[in-house]
């Protein structure tokens, strides 16, 4: 609680200045998700549980909880969280893994993607499981030259499962996501182009047989194509979107006077909450929200270019593409200009479990522009002579 209160108090002078921007651009994001989502779900709500104020509620709770570890983590060096980062890492895989036991995981439109805590609450374990994986990945490819084969080969291994285990769910766009960012991070790291080339493929290969055995998404992939081949069934969710959007117009229709939230766009406070912003803010709001998103994201890569060890540098720029690069992703599915996914917003699609996510990724975003060039991030040996990073070390 004390670290929480040092980040609202203004005890920041001694920061870099990149780190003090980010974290005003942060809370300025969780106060637009809080707008957006009062707006996006209370007729819902209201409608649900006689409560229109249900899920803004729920979405607090978890904010503040997220909060508690956003300034618990910008105020702990990095080598202390990225000790930890293999074992948190591997605990979030278990409980992935957990989702697709039968009785365990619990099964939402036919996807079990989330595990229940307690009678209340539940979590999903793929959005978790992000940083730790920015963190791992970032600690493995920033220093991919002094490592045995043997470790190199055993957390490809488990970077593997991890993306086996999303898919299996299932869950093409989060495994999607994250193996993205896993090859983004490992090109920023400078692995030899031909590993990555074939890696890309091979995940290229991958995603098409889950499409070609998966009628579901298959379906998405036609309905992204074909919109208005069954505008009253697959494509139905897509036309809803593209009909707010464009009922935005340049100026919009005003902060709470979205029509499609009103039963005719699905998940409209989730996944197409992008489509209810459009239409209230209109083009100007959404020329103004993509300009916010180009900021932090240039912010975060001055941050990487800044840091001066290589692990630092990859969890900076890993951070900017799942905050940022979601971002966007969400805004291309909203607007048609990808396949319908299951890919949050951050910081606006209402969820715990992305909320949590979303802000230890801006923490360790943080915390690197902080420590900037003194940063002292891992106790590796500094002798050339390969080093050993498995579980079991």
């Amino acid at each position: 609680m004390r670290s929480l209160l040092s980040i609202i108090d203004g005890s920041v002078k001694s920061w870099a200045t990149e780190a003090r921007i980010l974290r005003w651009l942060v809370f300025l994001w969780l106060g637009l998700g809080i707008i957006m989502l009062f707006s996006s779900s209370y007729a819902t709500a209201d409608f649900e549980t006689g409560d229109g104020l249900y899920y803004l509620k729920r979405q607090l709770v978890w904010m503040a909880v997220g909060l508690v570890g956003f300034g618990t983590l910008i105020n702990t060096p990095l080598r202390y969280i990225l000790g930890m980062a293999d074992w948190l890492m591997l605990l979030c895989l278990g409980l992935v893994i957990l989702t697709l036991v039968p009785g365990l995981g619990t099964s939402v439109n036919g996807a079990s993607r989330w595990l229940s805590v307690g009678p209340l609450a539940i979590v999903q374990p793929s959005e978790l499981i992000k940083p730790f994986l920015i963190l791992q990945s970032a600690r493995i490819f920033g220093q991919w030259d002094r490592l045995k084969q043997s470790s190199r080969l055993t957390w490809l291994g488990i970077f593997a499962l991890l993306l086996a285990s999303i898919l299996l769910q299932p869950n093409l766009s989060t495994a999607a996501l994250c193996g993205m960012s896993l090859w983004l991070i490992a090109l920023a790291a400078g692995l030899p182009l031909q590993q990555l080339g074939g890696t890309a493929i091979a995940g290229f290969l991958v995603a098409c047989i889950s499409i070609g055995l998966r009628d579901y998404q298959r379906e998405r992939v036609m309905s992204f194509l074909h919109p208005w081949a069954d505008p009253a069934g697959d494509g139905f969710q897509l036309i809803q979107s593209l009909l707010a959007v464009g009922s935005g117009g340049v100026w919009g229709t005003g902060f709470g006077q979205s029509q499609q939230k009103l039963y005719y766009l699905p998940i409209h406070y989730t996944d197409f909450i992008f489509s209810v912003y459009a239409e209230e803010f209109g083009l100007i709001g959404c020329i103004a929200l993509l300009m916010f998103l180009a900021i932090f994201a240039t912010l975060g890569l001055q941050v990487a270019l800044k840091a001066r060890k290589p692990v630092h540098q990859l969890v900076a720029i890993g951070a900017v593409i799942l905050l940022v690069g979601q971002s966007l992703l969400n805004i291309g599915v909203a607007t048609g200009a990808l396949p319908t996914t299951g890919l949050p917003f951050p910081f606006l699609s209402y969820g715990g479990s992305s909320m949590l996510s979303s802000l230890i990724i801006a923490a360790l975003l943080i915390r690197v522009a902080r420590e900037g060039s003194e940063a002292k991030v891992l106790a590796f040996p500094r002798s050339p002579r390969a080093v050993d990073v498995s579980p079991e070390s």
